[in-house]
């Protein structure tokens, strides 16, 4: 913090009084702490000069306009202290005087008779702010004192704080020195009123700066800015506003992202200087950042006027912006030349300089170019060359052997057209050489062979069933002489009637009384309990034979198990941004009626799709990945529903549209289905089904699951083909 203050310090440049004459002799006086006192002696009384400060490299400069250099050594070397050497210059009728030193050093002056005394602090203890004149001595009077008249806080797209004091006039003196974590404000000559002394949170700003606290001190204004974190200070003043920048401090290992920083304000690298200057002439200033910058500066002869401006470690190339918005001017740079003018004059130049190419290419001479297309079509190029690049309308050309289409904007002069042969694939343009050599440039550009993609897609379809079915058939019959029993009515008719035949049989063998029971008892008895299972694996049958009865007794039983795998695997190659379309399967045809005017009806026969079908669309990324647009349907016919006078097809359809990024190569699965269904029937014979145990024979029981799973995956290949470019 030491440095950052003896820094501000040095920073001060005061309005010295200036010579007019002759510089005689220069020499210096080593004193104590290593301070050096640099005598420049004149041949009259000084007047009022300019001065200004550089931090790198460190340095001390000293306009003396009007005055020609009578000191034959150029350079006299010092070599104590802070102190290194004095330089003299002459130029266009003023000298510059040059202190060098080895750091960054504070220095004053005074006057003495015809001598100008520069003291050079020799080290940080010693070095104190520039001492102001004296206000005794006219040229060297303190500026009228002003009043702040505003506070305002921004914050800048960078992110750093500016706080912006407005003056009630010009001649307001701030010094700035950094403290640890403040940056404290000193204006002297500057009063601050009553409604202005508050204090003032903007953490919301997002900034280093924390909060400004502007005070009344010894009658002038002090203004104390509270910071976080590491930061950066820079200050400038152009006439009665003084500015105030504090930026986070600047990471050598934080990446820039170049799309960050597209939209930002410019971004300075001169070396930083110092100037303080009161009431100089624009052209003198523009003069000190030539030769601090290196660069040439050609300022137009309507470049006048002074400028009041106040830069401490400011880079050269953001203080020649500053004055060049201060003083409503504009540059533009050729090489290592800078042209300096008023806004509107460049404007006029630059517009004069268009006026001028659009004149001389009125004039020139009109060619005809032949442009044969080897990967594109020309009728899409002629349209991005014209104005129907823009419009997407109008017509697109002629018949085979030729067509085109003339417009004036576009790639084209107004003078320009451009045609286009389907056949041979080739543009016709006319148009001066200048954009012939375009229009070629972009269609070597544009016209080369493009990547393939080979998109493979996999659609498996498994299933898996399982379904177990218990069955039983019961039935009991009794004949007691006077009542009969049995499963259902026709069974006892039936038995009756089994019964009369075997006793007509047996009496006709002459045989007397009653048949043998194992002669008449059969047939079926008429299940009282009739819940087989439909499709039955295996069975256990028995009959029971009682006195005058019998009892029949089926145990039914069936279980299934199915598995299976359906996998379709349709592939396609297609162009970068070109849909490709693979289907495959079958069209299945069915009755409509349509009714007439005349309530008669028309039979006709339609067809539906019944397919595979893969669409897609691939994009390539520039990181060599693909983006693919896509839809994947797989139907399939399940059945018919009938209908009195046709069938309508059943179709069921397993379909995907998703869009997705995949790196080349790799698989990825872009949609499933899983479907699992349990289902439990059971018929029962009511109450008795509900037996425990003995429920089992009045009862069937059916219970079946069934999954189905279905996954699509797909994988992409970049085809490299487009390296043969011609």
């Amino acid at each position: 913090m030491a440095r950052c203050a003896l820094v501000a310090a040095m920073a001060f440049a005061t309005a010295l009084p200036a010579l007019a004459g002759t510089l005689k002799d220069v020499n210096y006086r080593p004193g104590a702490g290593g301070d050096v006192d640099v005598v420049l002696s004149f041949d009259e009384a000084p007047a009022e000069v300019q001065a200004f400060t550089t931090d790198n490299p460190p340095r001390i400069a000293i306009d003396l306009p009007e005055t020609t250099n009578g000191f034959a050594q150029r350079r006299l070397a010092v070599g104590s202290g802070a102190t290194s050497a004095v330089s003299t210059a002459e130029a266009n009728g003023r000298t510059r005087v040059v202190v060098d030193l080895f750091r960054p050093a504070s220095y004053e002056t005074r006057v003495e008779g015809n001598d100008l005394i520069v003291s050079v602090a020799g080290s940080a203890a010693n070095s104190t702010a520039p001492a102001l004149a004296n206000p005794a001595d006219p040229g060297k009077r303190v500026p009228a004192a002003v009043a702040v008249s505003n506070i305002d806080f921004r914050r800048g797209e960078d992110g750093s704080g500016r706080l912006i004091l407005k003056f009630s006039g010009d001649g307001a003196a701030p010094d700035l020195r950094n403290e640890d974590q403040q940056v404290v404000i000193d204006v002297a000559n500057a009063s601050l009123p009553e409604t202005l002394r508050k204090r003032l949170d903007v953490t919301d700003f997002a900034t280093p700066v924390k909060t400004i606290e502007p005070r009344s001190r010894n009658g002038g204004t002090e203004l104390v800015i509270s910071t976080v974190g590491g930061y950066e200070s820079l200050a400038y003043q152009t006439g009665n506003e003084y500015v105030v920048e504090v930026a986070p401090e600047a990471s050598a290992e934080q990446a820039v992202d170049p799309r960050a920083t597209a939209n930002r304000e410019p971004e300075y690298t001169g070396r930083p200087v110092t100037f303080n200057f009161q009431d100089i002439p624009v052209r003198t200033v523009l003069q000190l950042i030539a030769e601090e910058s290196g660069l040439n500066i050609v300022a137009s002869d309507s470049v006048s006027g002074n400028v009041t401006l106040r830069l401490i470690n400011v880079p050269w190339d953001q203080a020649l912006d500053i004055v060049l918005r201060a003083k409503s001017l504009d540059k533009r740079k050729d090489g290592n030349v800078i042209w300096v003018g008023p806004q509107s004059e460049l404007a006029a130049y630059e517009q004069a300089r268009e006026d001028a190419r659009i004149a001389l290419e009125e004039r020139a001479e009109l060619v005809t170019e032949y442009i044969s297309i080897n990967y594109g079509n020309a009728e899409d190029i002629a349209k991005l060359l014209t104005d129907e690049s823009k419009t997407a309308q109008g017509s697109t050309g002629g018949s085979a052997g030729g067509g085109g289409n003339q417009g004036e904007r576009g790639f084209l002069s107004p003078r320009g057209s451009v045609s286009f042969d389907r056949r041979t694939n080739t543009l016709l343009v006319v148009d001066i050489p200048k954009k012939i050599e375009e229009i070629r440039a972009m269609v070597d550009l544009l016209d080369r062979a493009v990547d393939q993609v080979l998109i493979e897609a996999r659609i498996v379809i498994a299933t898996e069933s399982f379904s177990r079915e218990l069955g039983t058939r019961l039935g009991f019959r009794k004949d007691d002489g006077d009542w009969q029993t049995a499963g259902s009515l026709d069974s006892i008719t039936n038995y009756n009637n089994t019964l009369r035949e075997a006793q007509e049989e047996y009496l006709e063998g002459d045989q007397e009384g009653l048949a043998p029971v194992g002669t008449w008892l059969v047939g079926d008895t008429g299940y009282n309990v009739n819940l087989p299972v439909t499709s039955a694996a295996g069975s256990l049958a028995f009959s029971v034979l009682t006195g005058g009865g019998i009892l029949d007794l089926e145990l039914s039983a069936m279980q299934e198990e199915g598995r299976g795998e359906v996998i379709s695997n349709p592939r396609v190659i297609t162009s970068n941004q070109q849909e490709a379309v693979i289907k495959q399967g079958d069209e299945v045809g069915y009755v409509t009626l349509q009714q007439s005017g005349s309530g008669t009806g028309n039979f006709t026969v339609e067809f539906k799709e019944v397919v595979l079908e893969l669409r897609v669309t691939p994009t390539i990324t520039q990181d060599g990945r693909v983006f693919l647009k896509m839809n994947v349907r797989k139907d399939e016919l399940t059945g018919f529903t009938t209908t009195p006078l046709y069938s309508v097809p059943n179709i069921s359809t397993r379909e995907v549209n998703t869009a997705v990024l995949v790196n080349n190569g790799q698989t990825v699965s872009i949609g499933g289905v899983y479907e699992f269904s349990t289902r439990e029937d059971v018929n029962k014979v009511p109450w008795l089904g509900d037996l425990p145990f003995l429920g089992a024979l009045f009862r069937n029981k059916n219970r079946s699951n069934d999954k189905a799973e279905l996954l699509i995956f797909v994988t992409p290949k970049i085809l490299d083909i487009a390296d043969g470019r011609r």
